[in-house]
């Protein structure tokens, strides 16, 4: 529905070292696979070893770059990310790959995930700074309000430390979820936070190195899975090839949401696919939760698979009983009064003459507030079903997560208030059945010390700081803008003066950089 808050995940990234490839281009394909992760924003950054050029907008990955834009990201490395919020609101500002400089060169960092102590951090960025954020560089002090701002800041607030041994000590300092890609004019780095909460994986092209959110990023580009980044690890890619640190002990928590709904069903995660763990399921759902009936139907396309498993337990035919309009997705045009009436209608329409007269069994992957699910049972209802019973591939989301899902605030999520008759009721199924968290996590072939359920159980693995200090707004307004700074202005690597003594240009920070020919308008706000 148009005011359905959804689950949403954080952020898309991926790197790529690759010498003799158009690294522009592979990272364009690869954030186009990992677009379901983020739609708010994307950003792309190269080098070719002496200057780092970025060029980032709000929108889809399709909207914000065209051949001329990529055309201008020459080199032989590249980061790239695609947004969803959740530490600092969905503005230009916080897009990424975020920016940061010293006068040895510059960095851009791209990160999936959320960090838990950002307050902190802010703080020992501040500190670095004589205690006033205005005189930090990057993009701190120009008003980006992100985490990965802070991370970035800190990468580079000592001039005299190389990038990797600042990472080695920046990051033992990040609590929470952290999945990052970053790099320098000649390095791409990777690094997964202890608890692995975020998946990132390492894969090997012909002639080159890539590292990305997901499998099926990996696979749109050619390049072939080596193995997870191990969490706990920092991974640098270079002309001398791959070298591995180890920043902290592994403590594994990987998200158990990311097996239900927020990865493609075409990647893999810690060795099992997606796509077969969903099935599996549906399978147990079936089991647990049975009922008599004369079709089983997904809600497109989330709950396609468990509804593949719930057919094949039960012996109930599957079929299709709505059509889901592909084109659906982040739209700028606020629907009128009469469509928003038609609510689900947008994205979804019933199949009258399959659905017609038939008891069915409708599965889907959660739960959130309850619209979608509501509006669903009604129109199926209006289109002739007998019977509608709702099956659910996880158990009751009860809990917000800080980890890097925007879901609702827990006053709005419907199982947090009532129990399951009464969400029966609410949304108007003749009966309701979630998977129990057992079955859930026997899906996922995971060791269940290995996973993080916190937003079925409320088990946080990670503690959380006090009430005041979580949350997506929990850097705005915290400091002002520097003085005379634009805060749209793209970072470090806005140009503003020419040192006519070195022949270089330099950024209001002093740091030098340099544009080759048809960069200058990756320079700038496309």
């Amino acid at each position: 529905m148009p005011d359905e808050s959804l689950p949403q995940d954080a952020c898309g990234v991926f790197g790529v070292w690759a010498p003799d490839d158009e690294v522009a281009k592979l990272t364009y394909f690869g954030l186009y696979a990992l677009q379901h992760r983020g739609q708010e924003a994307a950003g792309i950054a190269t080098s070719d070893g002496r200057s780092l050029l970025v060029y980032k907008d709000v929108g889809l990955v399709a909207q914000v770059f065209d051949e001329s834009s990529l055309a201008s990201l020459r080199g032989h490395l590249a980061i790239g990310h695609c947004r969803y919020s959740t530490t600092g609101r969905s503005t230009w500002e916080n897009a990424q790959p975020t920016l940061g400089g010293t006068s040895g060169g510059t960095v851009a960092l791209a990160h999936n995930g959320n960090l838990i102590n950002s307050a902190e951090l802010r703080e020992k960025l501040a500190d670095a700074h004589g205690g006033d954020l205005r005189y930090a560089s990057g993009e701190v002090g120009r008003g980006n309000t992100t985490d990965t701002a802070l991370i970035t800041g800190l990468l580079t607030a000592d001039e005299d430390r190389t990038l990797e041994s600042a990472a080695m000590e920046v990051l033992p300092m990040l609590r929470g979820a952290f999945s990052l890609v970053f790099c320098d004019e000649q390095t791409v780095y990777a690094a997964r936070d202890p608890q692995g909460v975020r998946p990132l994986v390492l894969g090997r092209l012909e002639r080159g190195w890539v590292v990305a959110s997901e499998t099926a990023a990996l696979d749109i580009v050619g390049a072939s899975v080596v193995r997870e980044v191990e969490p706990g690890e920092l991974i640098a890619i270079d002309e001398h090839g791959l070298r591995s640190r180890r920043f902290a002990e592994s403590a594994r928590k990987g998200c158990v949401f990311e097996y239900v709904y927020l990865a493609r069903p075409d990647t893999s995660l810690n060795g099992r696919s997606v796509h077969e763990g969903r099935v599996e399921m549906g399978r147990l759902l079936a089991a647990e939760h049975p009922v008599e009936a004369d079709m089983v139907m997904p809600t497109p396309e989330s709950g396609t698979p468990a509804a593949i498993g719930y057919a094949e337990a039960s012996g109930i035919p599957y079929g299709a009983g709505l059509v889901k309009n592909a084109y659906v997705g982040r739209t700028f045009i606020a629907p009128s009064q009469t469509i928003r009436q038609l609510g689900i209608r947008l994205k979804l329409n019933p199949l009258k003459e399959v659905i017609r007269g038939k008891r069915l069994i409708v599965v889907d992957d959660s739960i959130v507030r309850g619209n979608t699910q509501c509006a669903l049972v009604r129109m199926l209802r209006e289109a002739g079903a007998a019977e509608v019973h709702v099956r659910i591939s996880s158990p009751p989301v009860r809990w917000p997560c800080f980890y890097g899902i925007d879901f609702a605030t827990r006053a709005e999520l419907i199982a947090n208030g009532l129990n399951i008759d009464d969400i029966c009721a609410s949304i108007g199924a003749d009966s309701l059945g979630y998977i129990s968290e057992k079955g859930m996590i026997a899906a996922t072939k995971q060791d269940p010390d290995e996973l993080c359920t916190a937003c079925f159980s409320g088990v946080y693995p990670i503690g959380l700081p006090e009430e005041n200090q979580r949350g997506k707004d929990v850097l705005e307004l915290e400091f002002p803008v520097r003085d005379g700074v634009d805060p749209t202005d793209v970072g470090t690597l806005d140009v503003q003066e020419h040192d006519s003594h070195q022949g270089t240009m330099l950024d209001v920070d002093g740091v030098p950089i340099g544009s080759s020919v048809g960069g200058s308008e990756a320079l700038t706000r496309p």
